[in-house]
């Protein structure tokens, strides 16, 4: 399989993003991914746009370093997934002949990044030190989200298209089960006891759970805010808080984000927001929810507490992405 070369090596990556941890942990700065404008927004913790830059063609999915130091970035067009230090928002990597990558997550171990490939119908697997595919599997046209268990053992991946989540044991490196789910599966959620995993299907209005020891389908929660159709719910992102209480479902062409009661699998509220949320982010101790809304460049800024709408700030075009540094 062929070798993935970087512009820089792992010793320099982590030397200079080692130099700079100091400033860069615990800024409060939030990083927004815009798909169309290619660009990276940055917001404080005031909510004021501070900084934007240029990033590459088509961002989309944001992932922290295992350090806290630094983010990956998905570049769809660009075949790439870069590197950027948080501290300087400077690239200091990249991994080359990824094949139009859109979101991944970071195996516990730190050091291999699960990565879908939109285009190639596959996860890969990429050794961030090495910048070697360790292996390649095939999903169902159009895979998305990509989700590991706390313990590494079990990779999730939906497909699209296929209306499937792909169940890949990471110690095996194999697809052991494919799960077949609502229709266009997008985005997950584990309960924080690791027992449920919770897929939206876009274009089936729900969100589809999942028992983790069987991998078989044990319920569903649907969403109709007022006044709306059935075909204009469109769930995409799914958030569950820490103390695996509440869960949040951005509802795409709805405009807004549903708040869920997790053990009763029934709809608390619906939360007007901008218009066709994707993607969602909750701060680090979970007082605000933030809300990329794709079709409107801007982020919502939820107060979770009163479950009320403080601030929309407008970013780049088609926000995808986020990503706040408050730990």
């Amino acid at each position: 399989m062929p070798l993935r070369i970087a512009y820089f090596s792992i010793g320099t990556l982590i030397l200079v993003l080692s130099a700079q941890c100091a400033a860069a942990k615990g800024t409060g700065l939030v990083f927004v991914a815009n798909e169309k404008s290619n660009n990276i927004t940055v917001l404080d913790g005031k909510h004021k746009v501070v900084e934007s830059f240029p990033t590459c063609g088509r961002p989309r999915g944001m992932h922290f370093t295992a350090d806290h130091q630094g983010f990956f970035l998905a570049c769809g067009d660009d075949d790439t997934i870069a590197v950027y230090d948080i501290a300087s928002r400077k690239l200091v990597k990249r991994f080359r002949n990824i094949p139009d990558p859109e979101t991944f997550d970071l195996h516990p171990d730190g050091r291999h990044l699960y990565a879908s490939n939109e285009d190639d119908a596959l996860v890969s697997v990429i050794d961030i030190e090495t910048g070697e595919v360790k292996a390649e599997f095939q999903t169902g046209e159009e895979p998305e989200g990509v989700l590991i268990t706390a313990d590494g053992k079990i990779a999730f991946a939906t497909s699209e298209a296929a209306n499937l989540v792909h169940v890949i044991d990471t110690q095996r490196a194999e697809v052991t089960k494919d799960i077949v789910t609502g229709t266009r599966p997008r985005r997950m959620a584990l309960t924080p006891d690791g027992r449920e995993l919770w897929v939206s299907a876009e274009l089936s209005g729900i969100v589809d759970i999942i028992d983790v020891a069987t991998l078989t389908s044990i319920g569903k929660v649907e969403f109709l805010p007022k006044g709306m159709r059935r075909d204009q719910v469109t769930p995409v992102d799914v958030l569950i808080t820490k103390d695996g209480t509440k869960a949040y479902v951005a509802l795409g062409r709805a405009n807004h984000v549903a708040v869920v009661d997790v053990k009763t699998r029934s709809v608390i509220d619906y939360l007007l927001v901008g218009k066709r949320p994707w993607g969602l982010r909750l701060n680090h101790d979970e007082s605000l929810l933030y809300v990329a809304n794709g079709l409107s460049d801007d982020v919502t800024i939820l107060d979770t507490a009163s479950d009320t709408s403080l601030v929309s700030v407008p970013v780049g075009q088609v926000p995808y992405g986020m990503l706040i540094d408050d730990e």
